[in-house]
């Protein structure tokens, strides 16, 4: 069908949005010969443009003399409209269409937190979380992140935070500049305190959602006596996807856009040359709540991974159901998806588990595990409250990958390997599931994936692997 039938029952009233993706879609697989991130990330981009620009142009001058609201994407070839039924019946009949999306508001699912976030709660340095997977033995080999850039999609953030500020890339010391270093994918908004098309960094979400994943990745104050991050010396950008938790595909779409080729705060001159090497996503797009077609966020989500980038994706909290691992973008082979730990190593009886049936693949899925279950971060208004969901974990590994990425430059923009690493680094965890016919004794399992990541573990795994490719026996 080549409308979504949500779409079609819809379409009924004046207007509705939804995304149009065109029969014409670029092939990414060139991207794979180049050995660096900068160049497979100027590969995918004009590749993307250049599929764009060459097929767009009919549907956009149709739109534009019918007087239908619109706005291009290249990321993946497609166009969002709002517009009518005759709209919709217009191009649906268009050979150069392959499929027309719903874009409905998606509403964020709270992580279950175990405590409402206190302000100016006393904070460990470090976290139980942080020395779980051993980040502290990693900083004291001098690998912190440094060098290194974490993005992060969500609900906004508040950069001025005092575990923040330093670590924004849009902040030298002295002055900010959020050129490049943020976007604000809402463009209409009715009493968010945020307003929309915010040309700084704001976090609108009554929990501070965003604000306490980024700290999760990168929180350190300038004294280091609160360390709340698992890569404090890693510098982060970030775009907001969400209206006060409410957001919709195209947000989303708009976010991975701009992450693979930032721009500047009037959405021009994007430069792929300042895309991130990491990029963490704690937010899901449920069938019931949008998503109405598991694919639509797909080809968006390669795009991304064909430029380098490691897409970390939170595993949703509808567990211990088998099978609930059943949102864009945590299935997608393309996104390392993480799912919950806590502090006994047992897998939280929410968090959602494979196998991932919803788009007919059984695939396994979580990827890896990480602490996620009252995690102390950072929360607006300058303090810091304890929040838990696979939203808290999935932070931990894109930090974690950071920390790899400043220990082994040469992994920067090398996706698989990036992967591999930190799911054979992995250690055991319990869930007592048995979830697709695998019990959470045989690795990887539908529970834990490959099990809870561990970043000293990680990085003596690759220094091994490096020992021995050296090393030449006769």
């Amino acid at each position: 069908v080549k409308v979504d039938q949500e779409l079609l029952a819809a379409s009924y009233a004046e207007e509705t949005e939804f995304i149009v993706y065109l029969s014409d879609q670029s092939e990414l697989g060139g991207a794979s010969v180049f050995f660096t991130k900068q160049e497979k990330g100027e590969y995918v981009y004009q590749h993307l443009i250049a599929t764009a620009r060459r097929s767009q142009g009919p549907i956009v001058q149709f739109l534009l003399e019918q007087e239908i609201e619109f706005r291009t994407f290249w990321v993946a070839n497609m166009i969002w409209v709002r517009g009518d039924r005759d709209a919709l019946s217009s191009l649906a009949v268009r050979e150069d269409i392959e499929h027309i999306y719903a874009n409905p508001q998606v509403k964020l699912v709270d992580p279950h937190h175990d405590q409402e976030p206190l302000q100016h709660q006393t904070v460990e340095a470090p976290g139980w979380n942080i020395s779980k997977i051993h980040a502290p033995e990693v900083w004291s080999q001098g690998y912190r992140g440094q060098g290194i850039t974490i993005g992060g999609q969500d609900t906004g953030y508040e950069w001025a935070h005092p575990a923040l500020k330093n670590q924004y890339r849009g902040w030298d010391g002295a002055a900010a500049d959020h050129n490049y270093n943020w976007h604000d994918a809402i463009h209409a908004s009715s009493g968010n305190p945020c307003g929309s098309d915010a040309q700084e960094p704001c976090d609108d979400h009554h929990l501070g959602h965003g604000t306490h994943t980024m700290g999760t990745m990168v929180g350190e104050q300038a004294d280091h006596n609160i360390q709340v991050g698992v890569a404090p010396d890693a510098m982060w950008i970030g775009c907001r996807n969400m209206d006060q938790g409410i957001g919709s595909p195209a947000t989303y779409i708009e976010c991975y856009q701009w992450f693979l080729a930032p721009t500047d705060l009037m959405g021009l001159n994007p430069d792929p040359s300042k895309a991130p090497d990491v990029i963490n996503n704690s937010w899901s797009c449920p069938v019931s709540e949008g998503c109405s077609d598991p694919l639509v966020l797909q080809p968006v989500v390669e795009a991304v991974r064909a430029a380098g980038i490691l897409t970390v994706h939170s595993a949703g909290n509808s567990g211990p159901t088998c099978s609930s691992v059943s949102t864009p973008s945590a299935i997608y082979e393309a996104s390392f998806t993480v799912g919950n730990t806590d502090r006994d190593d047992q897998i939280s009886s929410f968090s959602s588990r494979g196998p991932v049936t919803i788009d007919g693949s059984g695939r396994i899925k979580p990827d890896v595990s990480a602490p996620g279950t009252l995690i102390r971060s950072s929360i607006p208004g300058g303090g810091y409250g304890t929040l838990s969901g696979t939203s808290m974990a999935g932070p931990h590994v894109a930090g974690l990958a950071a920390l790899l990425l400043s220990a082994q430059p040469d992994l920067i923009g090398h996706v698989d390997q990036v992967e591999r690493l930190i799911r054979s680094s992995a250690v055991p965890v319990s869930s007592n599931s048995n979830c697709g016919g695998i019990p959470d004794t045989i690795y990887p399992n539908n529970s834990s994936g490959w099990g809870r990541v561990d970043a000293l573990n990680a990085l003596l795994h690759e220094r091994n692997k490096l020992f021995f490719a050296l090393t030449r026996w006769d």
